[in-house]
Protein backbone atom coordinates (compact mmCIF):
# COMPACT_ATOMS: atom_id res chain seq x y z
CA UNK A 1 0.00 0.00 0.00
CA UNK A 2 1.00 3.44 -1.00
CA UNK A 3 0.98 6.53 0.72
CA UNK A 4 -1.69 7.98 -2.08
CA UNK A 5 -3.86 4.93 -1.43
CA UNK A 6 -7.11 4.78 0.45
CA UNK A 7 -6.61 3.50 4.44
CA UNK A 8 -2.93 4.20 4.29
CA UNK A 9 -1.12 4.57 8.25
CA UNK A 10 1.83 6.02 8.06
CA UNK A 11 2.68 5.35 11.99
CA UNK A 12 1.70 1.49 11.00
CA UNK A 13 4.46 1.63 8.40
CA UNK A 14 7.28 2.59 10.67
CA UNK A 15 9.41 -0.42 10.75
CA UNK A 16 9.87 -1.63 15.02
CA UNK A 17 12.85 0.91 14.98
CA UNK A 18 11.57 3.67 13.94
CA UNK A 19 8.48 3.74 15.96
CA UNK A 20 10.39 2.68 19.04
CA UNK A 21 12.33 6.23 18.28
CA UNK A 22 9.12 8.38 17.85
CA UNK A 23 7.47 6.91 21.30
CA UNK A 24 11.19 7.56 22.69
CA UNK A 25 11.04 10.94 21.18
CA UNK A 26 7.10 11.72 22.04
CA UNK A 27 8.30 10.58 25.73
CA UNK A 28 11.52 12.47 26.30
CA UNK A 29 9.31 15.26 25.23
CA UNK A 30 6.51 14.63 28.04
CA UNK A 31 9.39 14.85 30.31
CA UNK A 32 10.36 18.32 29.48
CA UNK A 33 6.99 19.36 29.76
CA UNK A 34 7.06 17.51 32.71
CA UNK A 35 9.81 19.59 34.25
CA UNK A 36 8.46 22.69 33.69
CA UNK A 37 5.17 22.49 34.77
CA UNK A 38 6.43 21.18 38.28
CA UNK A 39 8.18 24.47 38.84
CA UNK A 40 6.68 27.97 38.80
CA UNK A 41 7.35 29.57 35.93
CA UNK A 42 7.43 28.41 32.42
CA UNK A 43 4.14 26.10 31.17
CA UNK A 44 4.46 22.77 29.87
CA UNK A 45 2.45 23.97 27.13
CA UNK A 46 5.92 26.27 26.36
CA UNK A 47 7.27 23.38 25.83
CA UNK A 48 5.28 21.52 23.93
CA UNK A 49 5.28 24.87 21.45
CA UNK A 50 9.11 24.50 21.38
CA UNK A 51 9.70 20.88 20.74
CA UNK A 52 6.91 21.15 17.75
CA UNK A 53 3.79 18.84 19.03
CA UNK A 54 1.53 21.56 21.21
CA UNK A 55 -0.94 21.73 17.70
CA UNK A 56 -0.97 17.59 18.20
CA UNK A 57 -1.31 17.51 22.16
CA UNK A 58 -4.42 20.08 21.57
CA UNK A 59 -6.26 18.14 18.94
CA UNK A 60 -5.74 14.82 20.32
CA UNK A 61 -7.29 15.87 24.03
CA UNK A 62 -10.08 17.58 21.90
CA UNK A 63 -11.09 14.44 20.18
CA UNK A 64 -10.92 12.12 23.37
CA UNK A 65 -14.49 10.77 23.04
CA UNK A 66 -15.57 9.70 26.35
CA UNK A 67 -18.04 7.12 24.33
CA UNK A 68 -14.94 4.98 23.15
CA UNK A 69 -16.18 2.74 26.13
CA UNK A 70 -18.78 1.28 24.88
CA UNK A 71 -16.56 -0.34 22.54
CA UNK A 72 -15.09 -1.99 25.69
CA UNK A 73 -17.35 -5.41 25.73
CA UNK A 74 -16.66 -6.29 21.90
CA UNK A 75 -12.83 -6.71 22.88
CA UNK A 76 -13.93 -10.27 23.41
CA UNK A 77 -13.59 -11.07 20.16
CA UNK A 78 -10.92 -10.73 17.65
CA UNK A 79 -13.28 -7.89 15.58
CA UNK A 80 -14.05 -6.22 18.86
CA UNK A 81 -10.45 -5.50 19.49
CA UNK A 82 -9.55 -4.33 16.00
CA UNK A 83 -12.72 -1.75 16.32
CA UNK A 84 -11.46 -0.48 20.13
CA UNK A 85 -7.74 -0.30 18.93
CA UNK A 86 -8.64 1.66 15.82
CA UNK A 87 -10.78 3.93 17.60
CA UNK A 88 -8.26 4.84 20.06
CA UNK A 89 -5.47 5.41 17.41
CA UNK A 90 -8.09 7.29 15.58
CA UNK A 91 -8.40 9.53 18.26
CA UNK A 92 -4.61 9.67 19.03
CA UNK A 93 -4.65 7.98 22.57
CA UNK A 94 -1.33 5.86 22.23
CA UNK A 95 0.83 9.56 21.60
CA UNK A 96 -0.98 11.09 25.15
CA UNK A 97 -0.33 7.98 27.36
CA UNK A 98 3.19 8.34 25.98
CA UNK A 99 3.48 11.72 26.71
CA UNK A 100 1.65 11.80 29.94
CA UNK A 101 4.39 8.79 31.24
CA UNK A 102 6.82 11.20 30.11
CA UNK A 103 4.86 14.13 32.25
CA UNK A 104 4.18 11.85 35.25
CA UNK A 105 8.24 11.02 35.12
CA UNK A 106 9.38 14.63 35.75
CA UNK A 107 6.74 15.45 38.16
CA UNK A 108 7.60 12.63 40.31
CA UNK A 109 11.57 12.95 40.03
CA UNK A 110 10.65 17.30 40.28
CA UNK A 111 8.34 16.35 43.66
CA UNK A 112 11.49 14.46 44.90
CA UNK A 113 13.93 17.28 44.75
CA UNK A 114 11.73 20.40 45.86
CA UNK A 115 10.68 18.57 49.27
CA UNK A 116 14.43 18.08 49.70
CA UNK A 117 14.71 21.67 49.14
CA UNK A 118 11.94 22.50 50.71
CA UNK A 119 13.47 20.85 54.27
CA UNK A 120 17.52 21.85 53.40
CA UNK A 121 17.11 25.53 51.92
CA UNK A 122 13.49 26.61 52.10
CA UNK A 123 15.04 30.15 51.17
CA UNK A 124 16.99 29.21 48.21
CA UNK A 125 13.91 27.44 46.97
CA UNK A 126 11.62 30.19 46.94
CA UNK A 127 13.86 32.37 45.21
CA UNK A 128 14.49 29.95 42.52
CA UNK A 129 10.81 30.50 42.30
CA UNK A 130 10.90 34.22 42.59
CA UNK A 131 13.25 34.23 39.74
CA UNK A 132 10.90 32.39 37.13
CA UNK A 133 8.13 33.73 38.44
CA UNK A 134 9.59 37.06 37.84
CA UNK A 135 11.17 36.24 34.57
CA UNK A 136 7.96 34.61 32.94
CA UNK A 137 5.66 38.16 33.87
CA UNK A 138 8.80 40.04 31.86
CA UNK A 139 9.21 37.68 29.19
CA UNK A 140 5.13 38.11 28.92
CA UNK A 141 4.77 41.81 29.01
CA UNK A 142 4.37 42.19 25.50
CA UNK A 143 1.00 40.13 26.29
CA UNK A 144 0.11 43.38 28.42
CA UNK A 145 -2.47 45.57 27.03
CA UNK A 146 -3.96 48.47 29.00
CA UNK A 147 -5.68 50.29 25.95
CA UNK A 148 -9.09 49.75 27.06
CA UNK A 149 -10.84 50.40 30.73
CA UNK A 150 -11.72 47.00 30.78
CA UNK A 151 -8.28 45.41 30.34
CA UNK A 152 -7.03 47.61 33.29
CA UNK A 153 -9.82 46.46 35.15
CA UNK A 154 -8.08 42.73 34.34
CA UNK A 155 -4.62 44.03 35.21
CA UNK A 156 -5.84 45.23 38.43
CA UNK A 157 -8.38 42.21 39.11
CA UNK A 158 -5.40 39.99 38.06
CA UNK A 159 -2.76 42.00 40.45
CA UNK A 160 -5.09 42.50 43.46
CA UNK A 161 -6.18 38.29 43.89
CA UNK A 162 -2.63 37.48 43.35
CA UNK A 163 -1.20 39.69 45.91
CA UNK A 164 -4.25 39.03 48.61
CA UNK A 165 -3.20 35.35 48.25
CA UNK A 166 0.08 35.56 48.14
CA UNK A 167 -0.04 37.41 51.35
CA UNK A 168 -0.82 34.65 53.47
CA UNK A 169 -4.83 33.56 52.08
CA UNK A 170 -3.63 30.39 50.69
CA UNK A 171 -2.50 29.24 53.85
CA UNK A 172 -6.11 29.46 55.37
CA UNK A 173 -7.34 26.63 52.42
CA UNK A 174 -7.63 22.88 54.07
CA UNK A 175 -5.02 20.53 51.93
CA UNK A 176 -9.44 18.53 51.76
CA UNK A 177 -9.61 16.18 48.87
CA UNK A 178 -12.34 18.68 47.28
CA UNK A 179 -10.36 21.35 47.41
CA UNK A 180 -7.36 19.61 45.95
CA UNK A 181 -10.00 17.89 43.24
CA UNK A 182 -10.39 21.53 42.54
CA UNK A 183 -6.91 22.43 42.22
CA UNK A 184 -6.03 19.93 39.98
CA UNK A 185 -9.06 21.50 37.50
CA UNK A 186 -7.33 25.03 37.54
CA UNK A 187 -3.64 23.80 37.36
CA UNK A 188 -4.14 21.54 34.13
CA UNK A 189 -5.30 24.55 32.32
CA UNK A 190 -1.98 25.97 32.53
CA UNK A 191 -0.20 22.80 32.06
CA UNK A 192 -1.41 22.86 28.34
CA UNK A 193 -1.52 26.46 27.76
CA UNK A 194 1.18 28.29 27.04
CA UNK A 195 2.68 31.22 29.59
CA UNK A 196 2.21 30.23 33.06
CA UNK A 197 2.33 26.60 34.78
CA UNK A 198 0.51 24.52 36.81
CA UNK A 199 2.98 24.71 39.65
CA UNK A 200 2.47 28.25 39.58
CA UNK A 201 -1.22 27.99 39.87
CA UNK A 202 -1.23 25.19 42.75
CA UNK A 203 1.76 27.62 44.82
CA UNK A 204 -0.55 30.46 44.68
CA UNK A 205 -3.10 28.08 46.05
CA UNK A 206 -1.03 26.89 48.79
CA UNK A 207 -1.13 23.37 47.93
CA UNK A 208 2.27 23.46 46.06
CA UNK A 209 4.79 22.06 48.60
CA UNK A 210 2.15 19.48 50.41
CA UNK A 211 1.54 17.73 47.01
CA UNK A 212 5.30 17.13 46.25
CA UNK A 213 5.73 15.82 49.74
CA UNK A 214 2.57 13.82 48.95
CA UNK A 215 3.84 12.54 45.99
CA UNK A 216 6.95 11.81 46.72
CA UNK A 217 5.60 9.87 49.84
CA UNK A 218 3.61 8.13 47.62
CA UNK A 219 6.35 6.75 45.18
CA UNK A 220 8.17 5.97 48.31
CA UNK A 221 5.30 4.04 49.66
CA UNK A 222 5.19 1.78 46.55
CA UNK A 223 8.85 0.84 46.06
CA UNK A 224 8.39 0.26 49.81
CA UNK A 225 5.51 -2.58 48.92
CA UNK A 226 8.43 -4.37 47.18
CA UNK A 227 10.33 -4.53 49.58
CA UNK A 228 7.32 -5.73 52.33
CA UNK A 229 6.26 -2.84 53.29
CA UNK A 230 2.60 -1.64 54.71
CA UNK A 231 -0.27 -1.17 51.91
CA UNK A 232 -1.86 1.16 54.69
CA UNK A 233 0.95 3.59 54.00
CA UNK A 234 0.29 3.71 50.13
CA UNK A 235 -3.26 4.50 50.32
CA UNK A 236 -3.50 8.19 52.43
CA UNK A 237 -1.04 9.49 49.75
CA UNK A 238 -2.11 7.49 47.06
CA UNK A 239 -6.00 8.59 48.22
CA UNK A 240 -4.45 12.66 47.64
CA UNK A 241 -3.10 12.03 44.31
CA UNK A 242 -5.34 10.20 42.28
CA UNK A 243 -8.14 12.63 43.88
CA UNK A 244 -5.83 15.55 41.95
CA UNK A 245 -5.53 13.28 38.91
CA UNK A 246 -9.08 13.23 38.77
CA UNK A 247 -9.79 17.12 39.31
CA UNK A 248 -7.27 18.00 36.58
CA UNK A 249 -8.95 15.21 34.25
CA UNK A 250 -11.60 16.85 34.36
CA UNK A 251 -10.19 20.37 34.31
CA UNK A 252 -8.71 19.39 31.26
CA UNK A 253 -12.15 18.06 29.08
CA UNK A 254 -14.02 21.28 30.78
CA UNK A 255 -12.49 24.14 32.27
CA UNK A 256 -9.68 24.14 29.63
CA UNK A 257 -11.86 24.78 26.74
CA UNK A 258 -13.27 27.63 28.96
CA UNK A 259 -9.82 28.67 29.10
CA UNK A 260 -9.44 28.63 25.40
CA UNK A 261 -12.69 30.29 24.82
CA UNK A 262 -11.40 33.62 26.71
CA UNK A 263 -8.19 33.11 24.65
CA UNK A 264 -9.99 33.22 21.41
CA UNK A 265 -12.69 35.47 22.71
CA UNK A 266 -10.77 38.05 24.78
CA UNK A 267 -7.12 37.33 24.25
CA UNK A 268 -5.88 40.54 25.21
CA UNK A 269 -7.67 41.16 28.52
CA UNK A 270 -7.01 36.97 29.41
CA UNK A 271 -3.15 37.57 28.77
CA UNK A 272 -2.82 40.79 30.49
CA UNK A 273 -4.92 39.02 33.66
CA UNK A 274 -2.65 36.46 33.59
CA UNK A 275 0.16 38.42 34.00
CA UNK A 276 -0.61 40.93 36.42
CA UNK A 277 -1.32 37.36 38.52
CA UNK A 278 2.06 36.84 38.35
CA UNK A 279 3.15 40.14 39.43
CA UNK A 280 1.18 40.05 42.22
CA UNK A 281 2.50 36.74 43.16
CA UNK A 282 5.89 37.37 43.37
CA UNK A 283 4.90 38.84 47.24
CA UNK A 284 4.93 34.64 48.11
CA UNK A 285 8.04 33.62 47.65
CA UNK A 286 9.47 37.42 48.41
CA UNK A 287 7.92 36.60 51.85
CA UNK A 288 9.08 33.10 52.18
CA UNK A 289 12.55 34.07 51.56
CA UNK A 290 12.24 36.61 54.40
CA UNK A 291 10.91 34.40 56.56
CA UNK A 292 13.24 31.37 56.07
CA UNK A 293 16.61 33.70 56.19
CA UNK A 294 16.92 34.31 60.20
CA UNK A 295 20.40 37.06 59.18
CA UNK A 296 21.24 38.46 56.39
CA UNK A 297 25.48 37.76 55.38
CA UNK A 298 27.00 38.99 52.16
CA UNK A 299 26.88 35.08 51.77
CA UNK A 300 23.37 34.69 52.17
CA UNK A 301 22.70 37.72 49.97
CA UNK A 302 24.65 36.41 47.49
CA UNK A 303 23.20 32.79 47.40
CA UNK A 304 20.00 34.08 47.48
CA UNK A 305 20.51 36.65 44.42
CA UNK A 306 22.31 34.13 43.05
CA UNK A 307 20.00 31.41 42.67
CA UNK A 308 17.59 33.63 41.56
CA UNK A 309 19.15 34.71 38.80
CA UNK A 310 19.30 31.47 38.03
CA UNK A 311 15.84 30.83 37.61
CA UNK A 312 15.22 34.16 35.42
CA UNK A 313 18.14 32.82 33.12
CA UNK A 314 16.56 29.23 32.95
CA UNK A 315 12.97 31.21 31.60
CA UNK A 316 15.23 33.82 29.08
CA UNK A 317 16.82 30.75 27.19
CA UNK A 318 13.50 29.36 26.72
CA UNK A 319 12.30 32.45 25.85
CA UNK A 320 14.86 32.91 23.26
CA UNK A 321 13.93 29.90 21.95
CA UNK A 322 10.63 30.76 21.71
CA UNK A 323 11.16 33.94 20.08
CA UNK A 324 10.01 33.49 16.40
CA UNK A 325 6.91 31.40 18.02
CA UNK A 326 3.27 33.37 17.56
CA UNK A 327 1.31 32.61 21.37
Amino acid sequence: MTAEEPGYDEHAALSAGERAREWLAIYLKGVFMGAADAVPGVSGGTIALITGIYERLITAVTNVDPLVVTLVPGVRTAAGRRRFRARLIEMDVPFLLVLGAGIATALVTVAGLVEAAESAVPALLFAFFFGLIAASAVVLRDEVDLSTPGRIAAALAGFSLAFVLAGGLTGSLPHTLPVLAVAGAIAICAMILPGISGAFILLLLGQYLFLSETLSAFVDALFGLLGGGSLGAVIAPGTVVVVFGVGAVIGLFSISHAVRFALDRYRAATLTFLVALMVGALRLPMREVFANVSAWTPGRALAVCGIALAGASAVLVVDFCTADIDY
